[in-house]
């Protein structure tokens, strides 16, 4: 699965209806312990059989689910999954007998017990169930969503919500074929993973049958419904597939238009992913299927699901749009074989999942389309990264996961980003051909099964020829932090380099010591030098003279401090650096930064170096760091002074640029000149705050809103509303509130509430939290409002005040987010930067969260928001006075 890394993300895990009571099972049940996390091996499930009744339309749906499994030893309990289910029959059919059981869910997080008056013999049996269950609002379980006067569902089951639309052993772990069938109103569009072998009308009813797929294990189990616009065509065969590969695209009606672009890519993708692995698609066909309210992509066996705006554009959508599409599409299919065809054992290896899914997500769609640039995009997640990576309250990228609250921790940045650097880390050391090689190798081994880190690792081992590489992985995987290398010059003018825990200034890192693979160059040549850092000091491996680039390629995973001259030399030829060391250079000299060391001054001389580089990714580094500084460190005067240097560094490349806000006018233009002016129009229309700029895209929104949609291209979107509402306050927020809801478009819709909800008014944000109601506005969507004006600069302290208040029902699944909205709900709050704030959100909200999904990102939250604190109090005079300087 691949989340969306933008704040309204956060809110589309809103999750559905309360549990429904359930009868108490018997005594002797009571007995047994409640299994917390990973079930025990006493049942394993062998096949599935669902039979689904659903109708969008309908509150409710309602299954018939037989499930064939064999008993390890004679047992009157089995603990299975099922969540808010209201079960209306449950019998255990063996040797011939039919047998009633009682079912009870015994856990919130979805643990079912059955009880049976006599022992269940061991060996084979199948368990029957009828029941029906309530939809979600939220992309969790089996969700619905109205769009337009239409009502559609969807599936969404990882990491444990298909206990939410079907009893089950709702684990990783089990593999097994799934037989599906889906029942519906006449004239619906069915899709499951498999190809669909029959439509007949019964009783009123349009039945679907599909063939039974591979073996899968719950969570990739898909089933949506409703009246889809599809678009068919095929992948042609290739060298490792010899028959053509059906592909459809589907999306809600009011997309039907815009399918063309992901049918055609995603061809290309499904050929380069082919290549890599060297096998064919695994399965037999593949449909990619958009909701308007899922919050990234899950990579479903055969039916992938992704947000609307991932697949739905044309070829005139801009540069990040395309982008998206080439990372996410890539990741996703690229799980289809790392993931779906081999699958993890238990949820603590979610990372070989999603860690190499991010990393192919990059390259693969680098390979796809060379000219969006797109592969430079994976280093600088991994430098983001290292931000929560280096705070005392985290996890490492591979740890035990005991209970199911824990499963969700899983996915966060430390999986994606942090996960993705380490395998481009240890592929570059190895080198590429041995990289692959042993991911071929893992993949073989290991087809339509289940498999572990250490298998992983073992066939990396393998593939290296080198011994060294397995404990060096696992310095990575299994420790938390940030390796810090330092850099000391030595009589001689060579280096010697020390590793330790990199720390943010008043905090104390515990001892760590790492494998690292160390790759230098000198500053004035291409040939790198590796060495693999196991000591905790050690000569550095390199006969050169001069400075060195102490992260060659930018794919190591750790930061480094450098002497001043080494610094200045390094800032000097920042415009030459590649992506991946121009963001390491920047990411590196922000950390010493933040650590009490590097100079304001050295921070705005690399952004005006930076800014030079010809790479986009590279151009935007410095500045968005010094963007960071201006929302938390700077007092007035500063920001002035910041706000005359973008002037006078973005305003004549503008003018030299050409700016038109018609839509489409540069959609012939090469990528990254386009996405340099996207960054340069944002830095001039936001912080800088240009009025003639301002002018003219907010005249532009304002046609587009009048009904003139060649106005304004979607890539200025939110700048041009943002400009709006804040030129027209609350009247305007409720004209713009009431087009998005009117609209069903799948860009329009989220950026028009992002921008009502972001606006940094407080009568806005005071309007949206007390009074903004209105049936059109979908769960997730109220949440996501929410959590704008918290985040937002100008409402921030507003919409804390009213969090207190109303925190309990927002945690509540009856009334508001759930549990799965908790997980992720205290990031909202990150935006703070004082000690006495952290001491707060602390006070409000671990008692809350003690215990549950959320409590990691919660500690977190506090630490990020005390260790700002602490550097404001240390080092916001020194910056100040840094920008205000600034003429």
């Amino acid at each position: 699965m691949r989340r969306l890394l933008v704040a309204s993300s956060i809110i589309g895990l809103a999750c559905g209806a309360p549990a429904l009571a359930q009868a108490a099972p018997a005594p002797v049940a009571e007995t047994v312990q409640v299994p917390r996390g990973q079930l025990s091996d006493a049942v394993r499930p062998t096949a599935y059989r669902l039979d689904l009744t659903v109708d969008p339309d309908k509150e409710r749906f309602s299954g018939a689910v037989e499930i064939d499994a064999t008993l390890k030893a004679p047992s009157m309990t089995i603990d299975l999954h099922g969540r808010d289910l209201a079960m209306k029959k449950v019998v255990a059919i063996v040797g011939g007998r039919t047998l009633p059981g009682t079912w009870a869910q015994v856990d919130p997080t979805g643990v079912a017990r059955l009880t049976f008056a006599e022992p269940l013999p061991a060996g084979p049996v199948t368990f029957a169930f009828a029941y029906d269950a309530p939809f979600n609002t939220g992309p969790a379980g089996l969700f619905r969503v109205k769009v337009g006067e239409e009502w559609y569902s969807w599936s969404q089951f990882q990491s444990i919500d298909a206990r939410a639309a079907f009893p089950s052993f709702d684990e990783p772990g089990f593999k097994q074929p799934f037989t599906v069938t889906l029942r519906t109103r006449p004239g619906q569009v069915a899709v499951s993973n498999a190809p669909e072998v029959s439509k007949v009308l019964e009783g009123g009813l349009e039945v679907h049958r599909f063939a039974p797929t591979l073996p899968l294990p719950t969570y990739l189990v898909a089933m949506m419904v409703g009246p889809f616009a599809t678009v068919e065509g095929t992948v042609p065969p290739t060298p490792q597939r010899a028959t053509p590969l059906p592909l459809r695209i589907v999306t809600t009606q009011q997309n039907k238009d815009k399918m063309a672009f992901a049918l055609e890519g995603s061809k290309g993708i499904v050929k380069h992913l082919e290549a890599y692995f060297n096998q064919g698609f695994p399965y037999p066909k593949l449909d990619q299927i958009t909701s308007p309210i899922m919050p990234g992509a899950m990579e479903n066996a055969g039916a992938d699901l992704y947000a609307d705006p991932i697949l739905i554009m044309d070829d005139a959508a801009p540069t990040v749009q395309k982008r998206t599409f080439g990372m996410v599409v890539a990741h996703e299919l690229a799980h289809q074989w790392f993931g779906d065809l081999v699958t993890p054992a238990w949820w603590d290896d979610i990372w070989l999942n999603e860690s190499f899914a991010n990393w192919m997500g990059f390259r693969i769609g680098g390979e796809w389309r060379p000219d969006l640039n797109i592969g430079a995009g994976g280093l600088g997640e991994g430098f983001a990264a290292m931000n929560t990576d280096a705070l005392l309250a985290g996890r490492a990228i591979h740890q035990p996961i005991p209970t199911n609250e824990k499963i969700d921790e899983a996915f966060d940045t430390i999986t994606y980003g942090k996960g993705g650097h380490v395998v481009a880390m240890i592929a570059g050391y190895m080198g590429d051909d041995k990289f692959r090689d042993g991911v071929r190798r893992y993949m073989a081994a290991h087809r339509y099964g289940n498999a572990t880190s250490k298998d992983f690792f073992a066939a990396m081992a393998e593939a290296a020829g080198d011994p060294r590489i397995v404990p060096a992985m696992q310095s990575f995987t299994d420790q938390q932090g940030v390796p810090l290398v330092t850099f000391a010059r030595n009589k001689g003018g060579r280096y010697t380099v020390t590793q330790s825990r990199y720390a943010r200034l008043g905090t104390t890192a515990p001892e760590t010591i790492w494998g690292v693979p160390l790759c230098v160059r000198p500053l004035t040549a291409t040939t790198q030098t590796c060495q693999l850092l196991t000591e905790k000091s050690a000569p550095l491996a390199f006969t050169g003279k001069g400075t060195v680039m102490p992260n060659a390629g930018g794919t190591g995973y750790y930061r480094f401090e450098v002497p001043a001259q080494d610094w200045a030399a390094l800032i000097a030829r920042a415009d030459t650096l590649s992506a991946g060391e121009a963001q390491a250079l920047d990411d590196s000299l922000f950390a010493s930064f933040r650590a009490g060391r590097a100079s304001p001054d050295l921070l705005i001389a690399a952004a005006q170096q930076l800014a030079r580089n010809k790479d986009s990714y590279a151009s935007a580094a410095g500045f968005d760091t010094l963007q960071a500084v201006y929302g938390s460190l700077m007092d007035e005067p500063a920001k002035a002074g910041y706000r005359r240097l973008l002037e006078q560094t973005f305003k004549p490349r503008l003018a030299a640029m050409g700016f038109d806000p018609a839509a489409g006018a540069y959609a012939a233009e090469d990528p990254e000149v386009s996405e340099k002016r996207a960054q340069i129009v944002r830095r001039l229309a936001g912080t800088a705050r240009d009025a003639q700029l301002r002018k003219q895209i907010g005249d532009a929104a304002r046609a587009y809103l009048g009904g003139n949609k060649a106005a304004l291209d979607p890539l200025w979107l939110g700048t041009g509303l943002g400009i709006v509402i804040e030129d027209g306050g609350l009247a305007m927020a409720k004209e713009v509130a009431d087009k998005a809801l009117a609209s069903q478009d799948p860009v329009f819709r989220p950026v028009a509430l992002g921008a009502v909800g972001g606006s940094g008014k407080p009568e806005i944000g005071t309007w949206v939290l007390k009074e903004f109601s209105d049936k059109r506005l979908r769960t997730s969507e109220r949440l996501g409002l929410i959590g704008n004006v918290v985040a937002s600069e100008g409402t921030r302290d507003l919409g804390f005040d009213w969090l207190k208040t109303n925190l309990d029902a927002l945690l509540d699944s009856k009334t508001g987010g759930g549990i799965f909205f908790a997980s992720r709900m205290p990031g909202v709050v990150g935006g703070f930067c004082s000690v006495a704030r952290a001491d707060e959100i602390a006070a409000l909200m671990r008692p809350k969260l003690a215990g549950k999904t959320g409590a990691l990102e919660l500690e977190r939250t506090i630490e990020r928001v005390r260790s700002c604190g602490r550097l404001k109090e240390a080092r916001a005079a020194e910056v100040s006075r840094a920008f205000a300087a600034l003429k």
